[in-house]
This record gives C-alpha cells, structure tokens and sequence, in this order.
C-alpha cells in the first residue's frame, strides 16, 4: 500500500493511495501525527485499510484533497552521511568503517508541494535525494536479518543542506535543520510493494536539470545494516525516520556551484515510490515569531 496523510475539508486524515484515489483509514487516527498512531496499530490498521480499499465503493479524488507530509512529527529523524562510494569521491573525504549519523530536527518537516525557504542568513542551498526508512515496530537490538521486520515502509527524503551552517559544526545538525528543510513524501510504502529496497534508481532534477542519477544497491551500508547498528544504540520506535544517504551530484561540489535559489523547483523520483516535489522561496522576513 501506498500511506499517506492528507488534509481533506479542514480535517487531517490516514488513508492509502490508489488507482481510485485516497481510500480513508479509520477516522480514529484522523488529527495531528495520525500516522504514528496507525503504525502504532500495527497489523489490524494495516488489514482493516486492506480489506476497505477491496470493499468500499468510496474513494476521495486526488484532486479534492492536499497530500500533506505522510509523518509530521517523528521522534526521531536521522540521516547518514557518506553512504555512497560516489559521493565519498567527490567529497575528497575518507570511506568510512562506520555508518555516520546525524539528526534532523522534526521542525524542519514539509510534505509535497510545500516550499521551501531559502534562509534569510545564508545562499548556500544544496538538495540531497534520499531513500528514506520508516521504522514500523518499537525496537531494540535488532539483527540484520531481523530488519526488514521493523520496516513500515519507504518513502522520499529530500535532506535539504545549508551548506555553510553544515559545516559550522561536526554534528552537521543545524544546517540539517532549518525550518521548511525536511521534504518527505508523497506517500509511505510498504515493504509487500518494494520486497527489495537496494535496487532502486533515484533521480534528482533541480528544474529541467537532472543533476542526481543513482541506484540504492550501492550503498555502503544498507538499510538493515543502518537499522542494525542503530538499535544497538538505541530504542526505534514507529515513526522514526532513517534518511539513507545520496550519491554524488550535489550542487556543492558543481562547477560553477548549483545551489537552489528562489524560483527554483527541486523534484525527486524513486521508482515504486513516487515523486517529490517542491517550489524554493525566499524565506519570509515575517517568519521570527514568539508564541
């Protein structure tokens, strides 16, 4: 199946992607962060949306509705850094023995067609094309062959980077973090559509240009590896996201450098997934606030 959140009449909702449009999941897992409490569900969520997309003649269109961000608060949102042999050579930096990972923060969290802001302190705006991880079930010490196991799905991850705050400090979390700086989407899918994660071609184009062109089996670290050595570390819950890395293609290491400017659109492909897509703006000098 293919989850999503989506606002439809003022009302966010849980439902699955389809051929006929949004089916809707139970309205008990309708309101902020849904999606969480569906996983939370586990199976009977799953088979009860199942059984409604075979059974019910209702089907909202797709044009009546507004694809929202399919988790918009997750615990825990972790990226990794140089994952594929490619981006480790344009980089000039070292393969690493070990997986590196950093955190994004949840604020900076947007589902399609959201934009993008291009911050006020800085034009150094890079795009990262990810296959993202959705973790499904709460665990801990999970072996390799166990991974797929705790999976609720893949979905699209676009690791926005500012570059000069990136580099500010080792932990990169900051210009990981900007607000707007999060894009997931369009949807969730589960592991019965995608049985094999590291065979998939992920494609970046900022406007008509594509600039990244890749496939996940060449990842140093694959998903249950990185779902493996997290665990040994720490509790995943569901809802986590594991952003898995890009390959080489970022603006920052283009010559000239192809930083995202305002008036841009960044757009994003995985095969079985989808396509996510955003316009880049200014960001607002009305966005400081104090609530």
């Amino acid at each position: 199946m293919k989850l999503t959140s989506y606002n439809y009449n003022n009302t966010i909702s849980i439902g699955a992607i389809t051929e006929n449009g949004i089916c809707p999941a139970s309205e008990q897992y309708n309101g902020s962060n849904g999606m969480i409490r569906f996983l939370l569900a586990g199976e009977l969520a799953l088979n009860e949306l199942r059984n409604k997309i075979d059974d019910s003649p209702y089907f909202l269109p797709l044009q009546a509705i507004q694809l929202l961000a399919p988790i918009s608060k997750p615990n825990k949102f972790f990226g990794v850094s140089l994952n594929y042999a490619d981006h480790i050579e344009e980089t000039g930096l070292e393969k690493p023995k070990y997986p590196t990972f950093f955190n994004k923060q949840n604020s900076c969290i947007i589902g399609i067609g959201d934009a993008i802001h291009k911050p006020l302190v800085s034009e150094k705006l890079d795009y990262e094309g990810e296959l993202g991880i959705v973790i499904g079930k709460r665990c801990r010490h999970v072996s390799r062959e166990q991974a797929s196991h705790v999976i609720a799905g893949f979905t699209i991850v676009n690791d926005v980077s500012v570059r000069d705050w990136q580099m500010r400090s080792h932990t990169w979390t900051l210009g990981k973090s900007f607000d707007t700086h999060g894009p997931i989407g369009p949807c969730i899918v589960t592991p019965d559509e995608i049985s094999e994660p590291h065979k998939l071609y992920i494609k970046t184009w900022v406007n008509k240009e594509l600039r990244q062109n890749f496939n996940t089996e060449h990842m140093l670290f694959d998903c249950y590896y990185l779902i493996e050595y997290l665990t040994k570390v720490m509790t995943l819950e569901p809802g986590d996201i594991i952003a898995t890395g890009t390959s080489s293609g970022v603006g920052v290491k283009m010559e000239p450098r192809g930083y995202m400017k305002a008036g841009d659109e960044v757009k994003i492909e995985i095969e079985k997934i989808g396509v996510l897509k955003n316009p880049i703006i200014e960001e607002p000098e009305s966005s400081g606030f104090i609530d």
